[in-house]
């Protein structure tokens, strides 16, 4: 059974945002709102110095899908709705799920609202009860008086909700998620039983990501784990796990560091 896992190249990387543009398409992910990223790819951002030397940083974060996985732990119903696949990947059933949020509160990377906790990101988001998914699109207010469409009409002459939906099937999760349920990213599962690449690896024009085996010592991850040192994130403050220091065991990994000397 592989154990699966992704390696982001920062050298490679120039923030350009192909990866959660192409997230936001392939997994119908909604707008932040009321302290809710609903990113499953997401960024931190840091900028260092004054003029003319200064620093600019983007780190893309996402679900780890740890090992010692928090999430899975806090996940109170039984069967587990947060459960971990046999292929490492760290997966949420909607059908279980009953919105208590516990998974949201363990995770190092998660903040129940990022506004009010001054976090960058969320990989954890939820969807609250009262509220409606993907607002925009039910809302009948033309974005401009007399000269748009609403995002109702928009969704109404596409046939859809959201207009854009990709249509999926998982056994775990709906292609558009419901009220009073949490959400993350899934490494784009129903793209890897499939034998295709999660959408923000296929998507990245740097080729900055790699997804593959960790368990296969001939892989691409395995090799680049091998030859770099890698570094994993501990928060979603931007630290990093110090050497010997196991954390979560998140299964996603950073190499080199952004340079226009190299």
């Amino acid at each position: 059974m592989p154990k699966y896992g992704m390696v982001i190249d920062l050298q490679k990387c120039v923030g350009c945002g192909a990866c959660a543009l192409a997230c936001k398409t392939e997994n119908n992910t909604q707008d932040r709102a009321k302290g809710q990223t609903f990113n499953w790819a997401d960024y931190l951002m840091k900028a260092e110095g004054k003029f003319p030397n200064t620093k600019f940083e983007v780190k893309p974060v996402l679900c780890n899908h740890c090992t010692d996985a928090p999430c899975v732990k806090a996940c109170p119903v039984t069967p587990k709705a947060m459960h971990k696949h046999e292929n490492g990947m760290t997966i949420h059933n909607m059908e279980r799920c009953i919105g208590c949020r516990k998974c949201q509160q363990a995770c190092p990377y998660s903040a129940e609202d990022v506004d009010k906790k001054g976090a960058q990101y969320s990989v954890i988001s939820f969807n609250d009860f009262t509220d409606e998914v993907h607002p925009f699109y039910k809302d009948k207010k033309e974005v401009v008086a007399g000269c748009t469409a609403s995002g109702a009409e928009i969704s109404h002459k596409a046939g859809d909700m959201p207009p854009h939906r990709t249509m999926y099937r998982h056994s775990d999760y709906a292609s558009v998620r419901e009220k009073g349920k949490v959400e993350k990213c899934i490494f784009c599962e129903h793209r890897v039983l499939n034998g295709e690449k999660p959408y923000c690896v296929v998507s990245c024009p740097a080729s900055a990501r790699v997804f593959g085996d960790q368990s296969d010592p001939t892989s691409e991850i395995s090799q680049l784990l091998k030859k770099h040192k890698p570094v994993q994130l501990k928060n979603n403050k931007g630290e990093t796990l110090k050497p010997g220091e196991k954390g979560t065991k998140p299964n996603v990994y950073y190499i080199r560091s952004f340079s226009v000397r190299k």
